[in-house]
């Protein structure tokens, strides 16, 4: 990929994507309805708090990369943001409510996925959410991937491609320490028998 997001930039860029497709009576974003955006404690994995300069220098650098717009001038009494990773990738609505879900809230599943895109965009089932996934994965340039299934989990989750650090493979778990083998067992058992007789020997010595 081109472009590599810290977490900064990915909560900017994921804020601006869903207050676009859901409420875009009041988009372009105002910094300050920006930082709202980003720092809300509901739909938000981590939850953070961010100031009005990390927005502006994720903003700045966003631009240079077309990933992002300031929108100033006679039109606008403050300067207002937008994203612009939609028109660079020319990414439709289904695949905007992926990509926002997982800057916003991290690794999810499929069903995870359309459940919390709903608000964004109304997948008809699990099968329309997994066709988007496909086709976002399949990109000359993917930009989500499939993680390995965690131990004890049905549904693999996936991740989106747009982070400086790439997420990693699931740890398999631990293999279990075997079983003491019985050889190993009795002699213990010898050495706690010949213990307590060495015990008893002390007591009889010192008249205990």
């Amino acid at each position: 990929m081109s472009f590599q997001l810290n977490p900064v930039e990915q909560r900017v860029l994921g804020a601006l994507i869903e207050k676009e497709m859901a409420t875009p009576e009041y988009y372009p974003l105002s910094l300050n309805a920006l930082v709202n955006a980003c720092n809300q404690k509901n739909n938000r994995e981590p939850v953070m708090q961010l100031a009005e300069a990390d927005v502006l220098n994720a903003i700045e650098v966003m631009r240079h990369q077309n990933l992002a717009f300031e929108h100033s001038g006679r039109e606008h009494r403050v300067p207002k943001y937008s994203e612009g990773i939609g028109q660079k990738l020319n990414l439709g609505n289904k695949d905007l409510a992926i990509l926002c879900v997982l800057l916003c809230r991290g690794p999810q599943t499929p069903g995870e996925l359309r459940g919390h895109t709903n608000s964004l965009y109304a997948f008809e089932d699990l099968d329309a959410v997994l066709s988007a996934l496909s086709r976002l994965a399949h990109r000359e340039e993917p930009l989500v991937k499939e993680l390995p299934r965690a131990p004890g989990t049905k549904e693999a989750r996936w991740a989106h491609l747009l982070g400086d650090v790439i997420p990693e493979v699931a740890e398999a778990p631990a293999a279990p320490r075997s079983a003491p083998s019985n050889s190993r067992i009795d002699e213990l058992e010898e050495r706690v028998r010949a213990l307590e007789a060495f015990a008893e020997q002390l007591k009889s010595q010192l008249g205990l």
